[in-house]
């Protein structure tokens, strides 16, 4: 061979090597990641055990576990009690964290302990007990955690090994809702914020309220409606949300704390944290699992209300819900789901935003404070503690299945490695009670298990979600979104009808739900005939010309992000000017 063609084939050899080293680099990055999410994935795996099973070791049957001192406590009747009033000295523990871990067992596929709790709690749980409880805890935490683990111990997949279910689990989810009844006989409608699981509502019981406890209360109940077919449950809980929603402010806002027998507000400040947080939560999330256009409307106005009253830049501040005057500048742990809900309504641009101010003051502290006041740039002097909240957590997870960005992987490296540093003990995982010292407080709450864990795994591995569409109560509790569900939708929403919808490939299917067609920013559906038709979204409202041309005002709609108005530039364009 002569030199000049050895010359030739050698640079043909070198160009050949070099474009499979390209196309081998070009997949190690996507095979790094998935190396390394399945490494968090394990961590968090870990984590979520290291706690289960000191609970099961220490503290169960019990509510929930002393990692300090490795006993337990009876909190149920505590929680949301904040003077400790009325405690019943009889009351000895109703399983909580087990009951708050059944999701979670089946999200991380250990379906043997989930089976051996689900046999458990068929055998031995009763609510005929003297314990006077906060209905909204015991409704989010007990029932919602009910009712979720008996869609899934019914689903195909997780098939029963070691003997059969019988429903055991929605019969005790009846049996607490039918305790829940009494609290609605009231004159409002508006339940009262406890009662007792023996006895019923208590003598001179207090009438103080919140907006949360009021209508924080659909998705559990009328999933049980759904499911038994008694629309008791259902019925009341959609007739609170219903009149507190008629007692909404001129400018969409509603106060935090309410006396339900009067239907008068005592708490005219609103924002998006503690006493109003979950309320659109469960608007939004209503809609999706049940397709009624009634809840869309409802959430739909609340939120341009938020958005144009409380937003401030990336923050959210308190205001007064009759001037949306603001009262109250402080970040507070659980405004971050907030992020977490603006993903599911597409607003991504602003969940990313306030998403990274938390962060930025989770990096700070190493965990995430209780308040914190923005005005001064301060902790709050008395409430600087963590208590394992998953909020933040929860907001990561949605912005990586929203956005794919790794990013977010990283966020939730970062929460996993403060999680193990700060408050893993030898008994399970402490509260913090002081972010400045780190000082711990005898304290697992059920919701690290039914809420922390469950979304910081999700967020690694969301193989769970594979074929299914969910909805997560606003306790991590994942409730199936079923077609059957839905009552009615307007034939603009026909896609909607369905669980699954042909995209594409005939053998291709999307998962779809009420939602689907109501995303934001906007997006394209077929109205049949091939023809494509845009539809509006929650502040979305789309200009009137798709290239961004107007004559007037009158042809621009609202920016997806801040949701104001755009205007009619002397130039002819549609824009925030």
């Amino acid at each position: 061979m002569s030199a000049r063609n050895s010359t030739t084939w050698v640079v043909v050899i070198l160009i050949i090597l070099s474009a499979l080293f390209a196309i081998s680099m070009a997949g190690a990055p996507d095979l790094r990641l998935e190396n390394k999410k399945r490494v968090m994935r394990e961590k968090v795996r870990e984590m979520f055990h290291h706690a289960y099973d000191n609970y099961m070791k220490y503290a169960f049957p019990h509510d929930e576990l002393k990692p300090l001192s490795k006993s337990y406590t009876n909190s149920l009747s505590e929680l949301g009690n904040l003077n400790l009033e009325h405690l019943s000295q009889s009351y000895n523990g109703s399983a909580l964290t087990l009951i708050e871990s059944l999701s979670s067992l089946i999200v991380m596929g250990n379906y043997t302990e989930f089976e051996k709790a689900v046999q458990w709690l068929s055998h031995n749980l009763s609510f005929d007990v003297d314990a006077r409880v906060n209905l909204f805890e015991c409704n989010i935490r007990v029932l919602g955690g009910l009712v979720s683990a008996h869609l899934l111990a019914t689903d195909s997949r997780n098939m029963f090994t070691q003997g059969t279910y019988n429903d055991e689990l929605l019969g005790l989810a009846e049996d607490l809702a039918q305790r829940f009844l009494p609290a609605f006989d009231t004159p409002t409608g508006l339940p009262y914020a406890w009662i007792n699981l023996k006895y019923g509502v208590m003598e001179n019981e207090t009438t103080e309220t919140s907006t949360s406890g009021c209508g924080s209360l659909i998705l559990e109940m009328g999933a049980l409606s759904r499911l038994t077919g008694d629309p008791r449950y259902e019925t009341a809980a959609l007739h609170a949300l219903r009149t507190l929603w008629s007692m909404r402010s001129s400018l969409n806002l509603l106060g935090s704390t309410l006396n339900m027998a009067t239907g008068e507000w005592t708490g005219h400040s609103t924002g998006i944290g503690a006493g109003v947080d979950s309320f659109y939560e469960y608007l939004i999330k209503a809609y999706i699992l049940f397709g009624k256009e009634e809840y869309w409307r409802m959430f739909h106005s609340a939120y341009i209300a938020a958005q144009k009253h409380l937003r401030h830049g990336p923050w959210y501040h308190e205001a007064d819900m009759r001037t949306g005057h603001a009262t109250y500048w402080q970040l507070t742990s659980l405004q971050a789901f907030w992020p977490g809900l603006q993903v599911l309504v597409g607003d991504i641009p602003a969940a990313n935003s306030s998403h990274r101010e938390f962060f930025n003051v989770w990096e700070t502290f190493g965990v995430l404070p209780e308040r914190y006041l923005l005005d001064h740039q301060i902790l709050h002097p008395t409430e600087k503690y963590y208590p394992l909240r998953p909020e933040l957590a929860e907001s990561t997870f949605y912005l990586y299945q929203a956005t794919k960005d790794p990013w977010y992987l990283e966020v939730g490296e970062t929460m996993v490695k403060s999680l193990n540093t700060y408050t893993k003990v030898e008994g399970g995982f402490a509260s913090v009670r002081d972010v400045t010292t780190m000082e711990l407080e005898d304290h697992q709450h059920s919701y690290f298990l039914s809420e922390t864990c469950k979304y910081l795994y999700l967020l690694f591995d969301d193989s769970f979600l594979a074929e299914r569409n969910y909805v997560f109560t606003t306790e991590g509790h994942p409730l199936l979104v079923r077609s059957d569900w839905h009552d009615r939708l307007p034939e603009t929403f026909f896609l909607a009808n369905y669980s699954q919808i042909q995209i594409q490939r005939p053998n291709r299917v999307r998962r779809a739900s009420a939602l689907s067609q109501q995303l934001c920013p906007a997006t394209k559906s077929s109205s049949g005939g091939g023809r494509s038709q845009m539809v509006e979204s929650a502040c979305h409202i789309l200009d009137a010309h798709t290239y961004y041309r107007c004559l007037a005002d009158e042809d621009c709609g609202v920016d997806a992000t801040t949701c104001r108005w755009r205007s009619c530039s002397m130039a002819g364009y549609c824009g925030l000017w």
